[in-house]
């Protein structure tokens, strides 16, 4: 029955490391756990209103490591299990069959996974002595892992962010009333700087899912408040006289498509928003994370 502790061991251990290199190195940058974790954490916070929802970044950013830690401490825990005690050499005072011996391989394989190196237990079995260091190495490479995707994460998140007080400030300098009146190169210089943010902000939400879970309280602040009012720009422009302008506003319209289409095939089931329907797919945006969308004059949409 060992080598069923084994496999089982090993199999997890595969899974978990699958899942870091979805995350951080696929270009897709989604492991199929990993997504589960972090959506579980954004459905729980939406209980607690928008203050939960700015809490949902952070909880699923945590809940994500912990899988990855989960699957590594588990899985060398059903690798230990089949070696325990007699694999093992325990210092004096400690009883290897007063607890069982499922416990005794989870706490090594805490200890182990951690680098604490404590030497209260430590392996005599020649197989584990050759295979438990590795699950220290992959226990110190995880944690360098865990660092390098904060790093990767909080950037995008800062671009996001001022892409929408970019929007923010033009509409509260009422652009849109002044677009068609503006010098062409004027317009589209404005109109072909949001979209080079904005396909950058398509790049960090499809490689880094998990930062879509990140809200603001600021609307000023939030690219789901502030995106529709760049959809109002793109459509005037597409009515100018001027075929920059009208090209330029072609392509902030279709960056905004494409930024939304990633978001009903990641975040939006099809039952919510049907395929090609920006309009709602914006709206539901703004809905998720609590935020009421700008909306052109001659529209009445109620927010949610």
């Amino acid at each position: 029955m060992g080598w069923i502790w084994t496999v089982a061991g090993f199999a997890l251990i595969a899974v978990g490391l699958n899942e870091v290199f979805h995350t951080l190195l696929h270009p897709t940058g989604r492991g199929r756990f990993s997504h589960y974790a972090a959506s579980a954490s954004w459905t729980l916070s939406s209980r607690f209103g928008r203050r939960g929802r700015t809490l949902a970044g952070p909880f699923a950013a945590v809940a994500v490591v912990t899988v990855w830690a989960g699957f590594q401490i588990v899985g060398w825990t059903f690798v230990y299990v089949p070696y325990v005690p007699d694999g093992f050499s325990y210092n004096p005072g400690i009883t290897p069959g007063a607890s069982p011996a499922i416990l005794e391989a989870f706490y090594f394989s805490s200890v182990n996974m951690s680098t604490l190196g404590l030497g209260d237990v430590y392996p005599i079995d020649p197989w584990l002595r050759a295979f438990a260091p590795l699950q220290a190495l992959i226990g110190f490479a995880l944690l360098t892992a865990a660092v390098s995707w904060f790093i990767e994460l909080y950037p995008g998140l800062g671009r996001r962010r001022a892409l929408a007080l970019r929007i923010a400030l033009a509409r509260r300098a009422d652009t849109a009333d002044h677009l068609l009146d503006m010098e062409s190169a004027t317009s589209s210089a404005l109109l072909d700087g949001i979209t080079t943010d904005l396909a950058q902000a398509r790049v960090d939400v499809w490689h880094n899912a998990e930062s879509y879970y990140f809200t603001e309280d600021d609307p000023e602040a939030s690219l789901a408040a502030q995106l529709p009012y760049a959809l109002h720009l793109a459509r005037l422009a597409r009515r100018s006289s001027d075929r920059t302008v009208r090209i330029s506003g072609q392509m902030l319209e279709e960056a905004v498509d494409d930024f939304c289409h990633v978001l009903r095939g990641r975040f939006m089931p099809e039952a919510v928003v049907a395929e090609g329907d920006t309009d709602g797919t914006l709206r539901e945006y703004a809905r998720q994370h609590r935020q009421r969308p700008w909306q052109a004059p001659d529209v009445a949409t109620e927010a949610s």
